[in-house]
């Protein structure tokens, strides 16, 4: 609603527009509602509808992709690797020790945040190719997971 002031005549009058469909309009003067017609159609202004295309997450996969392996098929070695770019600043493991899905691997410092790397994988820590201190990027193998 559009509310104008207007001094006709050394008069005062405070117009408020409640409603306007096509040539009619409703207002309300100075507390009085009117219907008032116009000779001509009035243009409305359309707000612009924002198109963007149909987004697709990047972590979708094809159906015929298996997340994992099936229970029968011969276990191959699990690599835990950087989330993202970052410091080693502590490593909980060491190579020959048995490891459970959830154990703490060791702890990442990334952006003045420490995340804390779980297994994903059970079985024997087969390599540790970081050290405490280390700068690792991000999808570099840290510690390599076998049977």
């Amino acid at each position: 609603m559009k509310k104008f002031s207007f001094t006709i005549n050394g008069l005062d009058y405070d117009v408020d527009i409640i409603n306007v469909d096509d040539n009619t309009a409703e207002v309300e003067v100075n507390g009085y509602t009117y219907h008032v017609e116009f000779d001509r159609t009035l243009d409305t202004t359309k707000t612009p509808k924002l198109v963007r295309p149909e987004s697709i997450p990047s972590t979708d996969i094809t159906k015929t992709e298996q997340k994992t392996a099936s229970p029968a098929s011969q276990r191959r070695p699990g690599f835990i690797k950087s989330p993202l770019p970052g410091i080693v600043r502590d490593i909980f493991v060491k190579v020959g020790d048995y490891v459970k899905v959830g154990d703490k691997i060791l702890i990442l410092e990334a952006m003045k945040m420490e995340n804390l790397i779980n297994s994903d994988k059970e079985g024997t820590i087969v390599a540790i190719n970081s050290t405490k201190g280390d700068s690792v990027m991000e999808g570099e193998t840290l510690i390599v997971i076998g049977e």
